[in-house]
């Protein structure tokens, strides 16, 4: 395996400001009807297509590039009623929009497209439907317009597929759930109902993949997808909760369940029910659907949101060694972080579980001296993000934030939510505001999936739902193949904290689960790869100071590796099999590919214009039988020209 970084000469750094520039709308009218009414809504490129039709249901049919690609009927029933029976359809609005947005953080690249058209379409006096189709993708949202408030007993589709089509379908067994799952890839007709998967999912047949997800899910659950036993699929959601039962110090689970998933006022939008689509799976991968259906920024202030890496204590355990003092949760220990993240330029260390009380905040560890770590890693400008656990932050949050920002913190990462029901999902907007007042980041662990709430607050930099790295440490499911579907499914929705970094690396025979001293699937290049092919502004490096140390070499990649991207190109994709791909953080192009355990050969063209010096970090010759084994090397390489590389077993480049 192979990573390698192109870096012009010279290398030049800047800096985007992040504001919403380069706005062009146009707007028309017409009225598109017969007797019951129809609309169909194209993309710019005129190859993605969605009719919408109203007969005795509200029904859209897609198709792209010529191909029917699957239908829906939807659904909404609000205070007993079901909305989408006995309509009367007024006239649309259809908009064609050419925008461009500059996020504050950005993700896949730095200035983002935001070109479409959309309908908007009452189909009474008091419910419409909002259609907004992309080249990459399309979306849809209901809205009311009623004077009191509601009771949503239920809202969702029917996704008819086609025959033959399969699934890689992330399948739960609760509602109360890390949304940490594999991805097993199945026949849509084998589906079985009262099966379900929490999102993104990906459909794929006839060479069009279509990956499911949501948007801007704000005072309402989020949404699950179930099979039929055909060829197809229905939705479901967390019911409210009425009644909430501690069941250990972080897991608080719905004890009693209302007969309707939310409450809300009257008249309001709801959440985006998202889908990508292309022939090709790498447009999966640059997509940033998701993003463009969030919500807009909220915060007047945001200069003080900082991305960057992360030296992380848990999965590693603490496990230094070399040194004077007694490794664990104590104050020489993270000083020791502190100086090995000053050291390389990274920008932040974690104090993960431990360093307080789980159950509360203000009763600190006696071997954690805050005041005089802050102060020390103030020093060394290295800023410290805290732990908490979810529940212990809501009672007291006032408090504890306030506490936080006095020491200088810089951001909080908050466990253990474990569900997405309308209620939960408030406390993640609550945080998000909270947090924001006081400057500090966010990283959401035992999370749902993004939703695009990090373009309205950017301080939310990162979240997890994910199955990561972190289960190494006990399981053995983190295959290559697993990292190589994470980024055509969960990577669709939005930054993902896997966490990587390993510097203990394993063969397919050679690996097994140590909690103390972890070590991961595959080559060492394999890692370092993963660094270019995951998105996580808070990026971590998982392993402890100590290894990394004793790789000079790999630290040299990880020391400058960006966490931010301008630009994203793809140039091989086969979801769980192998993926290239290139992304360009100012002048400089940073290349990446993974395999699965069968070796493999690729071939890519270097991008840009002229000359470039690469650094290259390739598998060693040994790294089939050692997967620790990698080389490092630089050389001259012309724009244009073919680039070739060998990758091991578990490896990449």
């Amino acid at each position: 395996m192979k990573s390698m970084r192109l870096l012009s000469k010279p290398v030049v750094k800047w800096l985007i400001a992040a504001k919403l520039i380069v706005k062009v709308v146009l707007v028309w009218l017409f009225v598109q009807s017969d007797l019951w009414g129809q609309n169909v809504v194209t993309s710019p490129d005129k190859k993605l297509i969605v009719a919408v039709s109203v007969t005795d249901s509200v029904n859209l049919d897609v198709s792209f590039s010529q191909k029917q690609v699957n239908s829906l009927k939807i659904w909404f029933r609000s205070n007993n009623k079901e909305l989408t029976h006995d309509l009367s359809p007024r006239k649309s609005t259809i908009s064609a929009v050419n925008d461009t947005l500059v996020p504050v953080v950005s993700g896949r690249r730095s200035r983002i497209p935001d070109v479409y058209n959309e309908m908007d379409w009452p189909l009474s006096r008091e419910f419409g439907i909002c259609v907004r189709v992309y080249n990459d993708g399309w979306g849809y949202r209901l809205y009311t317009k009623f004077k009191e408030e509601q009771i949503i007993n239920d809202e969702g589709f029917c996704l008819k597929a086609q025959p033959g089509d399969s699934a890689w379908f992330p399948e739960e067994t609760s509602y109360l759930s890390h949304s940490e799952r594999l991805y097993p890839h199945l026949a849509v007709n084998q589906i079985a109902k009262g099966r379900f998967c929490s999102l993104p999912a990906l459909i794929h047949g006839q060479g069009i993949y279509t990956a499911v997800s949501e948007a801007w899910i704000e005072n309402f659950p989020g949404l699950y997808i179930q099979g039929l036993g055909n060829n197809g699929f229905s939705t479901s959601h967390p019911p409210y909760p009425l009644v909430e039962k501690a069941k250990n110090d972080r897991t608080i689970v719905v004890a009693e369940a209302a007969p309707y998933i939310a409450t809300t006022i009257g008249t309001r939008s709801f959440p985006w029910r998202v889908f990508g689509i292309t022939a090709n799976p790498g447009d999966l991968i640059g997509s940033d659907l998701v993003y463009r259906f969030g919500p807009p920024l909220r915060l007047s202030h945001t200069d003080w949101i900082k991305p960057g890496r992360v030296a992380w204590d848990w999965w590693n355990d603490n496990n230094i060694s070399g040194v004077p003092f007694r490794a664990g949760i104590n104050t020489d220990t993270y000083k020791y972080y502190i100086d090995f993240a000053s050291e390389f330029g990274i920008e932040y260390i974690i104090l993960d579980e431990g360093w307080s009380n789980p159950s509360d905040l203000s009763d600190i560890n006696r071997e954690m001296d805050m005041e005089a770590l802050f102060s020390y890693a103030k020093e060394k400008k290295v800023g410290i993000i805290l732990w908490v656990l979810f529940n212990t932050l809501d009672r007291q949050l006032g408090v504890a934030l306030d506490q936080f920002q006095k020491w200088g913190a810089a951001g909080i990462k908050v466990d253990f939510m474990q569900r997405d029901d309308q209620k939960m999902v408030e406390y993640y907007w609550k945080i998000a505001r909270e947090a924001a007042s006081r400057k500090l980041l966010v990283d959401f662990h035992g999370s749902y999936k993004p939703d695009g709430i990090r373009r309205a607050f950017p301080n939310v930099l990162t979240r997890e739902g994910v199955k990561g790295l972190e289960n190494d440490k006990w399981g053995k499911d983190i295959t290559p193949s697993h990292d190589l579907i994470l980024p055509f499914t969960r990577q669709f929705a939005g930054p993902m904290d896997y966490t990587p970094g390993a510097m203990i690396n394993a063969t397919e025979k050679g690996f097994s689960p140590v909690w103390s001293k972890p070590m991961s699937q595959g080559t060492r290049c394999h890692q370092l790869a993963l660094y270019v092919i995951y998105e996580s502004p808070l990026q971590m490096l998982a392993d402890n100071p100590t290894h990394y140390r004793k790789e000079p070499e790999a630290m040299k990649f990880l020391r400058d590796v960006p966490v931010t991207w301008d630009e994203t190109k793809v140039q091989e994709a086969k979801p769980g099999k192998k993926l290239i791909m290139m992304r360009r953080k100012g002048d400089s192009w940073y290349v990446g590919a993974l395999t699965d355990w069968k070796p493999a050969d690729i071939l890519f063209n270097i991008p840009g214009t002229g000359e470039w010096l690469a650094e290259i970090w390739q598998d060693g010759t040994n790294a089939n039988r050692n997967a620790v084994d990698f080389t490092y090397k630089t050389e001259l390489v012309k724009s244009g020209t073919i680039f070739n590389a060998h990758l091991a077993s578990g490896g990449g480049f």
